[in-house]
Protein backbone atom coordinates (compact mmCIF):
# COMPACT_ATOMS: atom_id res chain seq x y z
CA UNK A 1 0.00 0.00 0.00
CA UNK A 2 1.39 3.66 -0.75
CA UNK A 3 1.30 6.60 1.06
CA UNK A 4 -0.56 8.57 -1.47
CA UNK A 5 -3.74 6.50 -0.28
CA UNK A 6 -2.90 8.23 3.03
CA UNK A 7 -1.17 5.24 4.84
CA UNK A 8 1.44 2.78 4.75
CA UNK A 9 2.10 -0.69 5.73
CA UNK A 10 5.26 -1.99 7.57
CA UNK A 11 6.70 -4.87 5.83
CA UNK A 12 5.44 -7.10 8.35
CA UNK A 13 2.12 -5.72 8.55
CA UNK A 14 1.90 -6.27 4.65
CA UNK A 15 2.82 -9.95 5.73
CA UNK A 16 0.43 -10.24 8.27
CA UNK A 17 -2.67 -9.21 5.79
CA UNK A 18 -1.37 -11.87 3.57
CA UNK A 19 -0.71 -14.89 5.98
CA UNK A 20 -4.54 -13.97 7.03
CA UNK A 21 -5.68 -14.13 3.88
CA UNK A 22 -3.94 -17.64 3.05
CA UNK A 23 -5.36 -19.15 6.41
CA UNK A 24 -8.94 -18.46 5.26
CA UNK A 25 -8.53 -18.63 1.47
CA UNK A 26 -7.39 -22.60 2.23
CA UNK A 27 -11.21 -22.97 3.06
CA UNK A 28 -13.17 -20.13 1.65
CA UNK A 29 -11.30 -17.80 -0.96
CA UNK A 30 -14.37 -14.99 -1.21
CA UNK A 31 -14.00 -15.15 3.00
CA UNK A 32 -11.03 -14.32 2.69
CA UNK A 33 -11.27 -11.31 0.47
CA UNK A 34 -14.23 -10.12 2.25
CA UNK A 35 -11.70 -10.14 5.51
CA UNK A 36 -8.83 -8.36 3.70
CA UNK A 37 -10.86 -5.78 1.96
CA UNK A 38 -12.51 -4.97 6.15
CA UNK A 39 -8.64 -5.11 7.28
CA UNK A 40 -7.76 -2.39 4.76
CA UNK A 41 -11.20 -0.44 4.80
CA UNK A 42 -10.53 0.14 8.71
CA UNK A 43 -7.06 1.29 8.21
CA UNK A 44 -8.46 3.90 4.88
CA UNK A 45 -11.37 5.06 7.71
CA UNK A 46 -7.97 5.70 10.50
CA UNK A 47 -6.22 8.05 8.08
CA UNK A 48 -8.65 11.17 8.50
CA UNK A 49 -8.70 10.05 12.35
CA UNK A 50 -6.10 8.39 13.59
CA UNK A 51 -6.99 9.05 17.44
CA UNK A 52 -9.61 7.75 17.35
CA UNK A 53 -8.07 4.14 18.15
CA UNK A 54 -7.10 3.20 21.82
CA UNK A 55 -4.00 2.38 23.41
CA UNK A 56 -2.96 -0.36 24.94
CA UNK A 57 0.15 -0.05 27.50
CA UNK A 58 -0.34 -3.87 28.18
CA UNK A 59 1.36 -4.38 24.73
CA UNK A 60 4.00 -1.16 24.20
CA UNK A 61 4.87 2.21 25.55
CA UNK A 62 5.33 3.43 22.21
CA UNK A 63 2.53 6.01 21.51
CA UNK A 64 0.78 3.77 19.25
CA UNK A 65 -2.70 3.03 18.98
CA UNK A 66 -5.24 -0.05 18.15
CA UNK A 67 -8.38 -0.56 16.20
CA UNK A 68 -10.21 -3.61 16.20
CA UNK A 69 -11.91 -5.05 13.18
CA UNK A 70 -13.56 -8.35 12.99
CA UNK A 71 -11.16 -10.84 14.97
CA UNK A 72 -7.60 -8.90 14.23
CA UNK A 73 -6.11 -5.76 16.20
CA UNK A 74 -4.83 -3.09 13.93
CA UNK A 75 -1.15 -1.76 15.54
CA UNK A 76 -0.64 1.92 14.12
CA UNK A 77 1.33 5.06 14.63
CA UNK A 78 -0.91 8.09 14.67
CA UNK A 79 1.31 10.59 14.08
CA UNK A 80 3.25 9.34 11.25
CA UNK A 81 2.79 11.27 8.22
CA UNK A 82 1.57 8.77 6.04
CA UNK A 83 -0.50 7.01 8.95
CA UNK A 84 1.86 3.83 9.29
CA UNK A 85 0.80 0.70 10.20
CA UNK A 86 2.90 -1.85 12.26
CA UNK A 87 0.92 -4.92 12.34
CA UNK A 88 -2.30 -6.78 11.92
CA UNK A 89 -2.67 -9.31 14.84
CA UNK A 90 -5.40 -11.82 15.81
CA UNK A 91 -6.83 -10.92 19.07
CA UNK A 92 -7.08 -14.14 20.36
CA UNK A 93 -3.17 -13.94 20.39
CA UNK A 94 -1.50 -14.09 23.73
CA UNK A 95 -0.14 -10.56 24.88
CA UNK A 96 2.90 -11.28 25.59
CA UNK A 97 3.28 -12.81 21.46
CA UNK A 98 1.82 -9.60 20.30
CA UNK A 99 4.11 -7.71 22.22
CA UNK A 100 6.93 -9.34 21.18
CA UNK A 101 6.10 -9.01 17.29
CA UNK A 102 5.53 -4.99 18.15
CA UNK A 103 9.06 -4.59 20.20
CA UNK A 104 10.09 -6.26 16.37
CA UNK A 105 8.54 -3.41 13.73
CA UNK A 106 10.34 -0.37 14.92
Amino acid sequence: MTANQGFALHPGAALDITEIWEFIAKDNPLAARSVREDILDAIRKLVPFPNQGHQRTDLTSCPLRFQTVRNYLIAYAPDAKPLLVLAVLHGGRSPRVMAAILRGRK
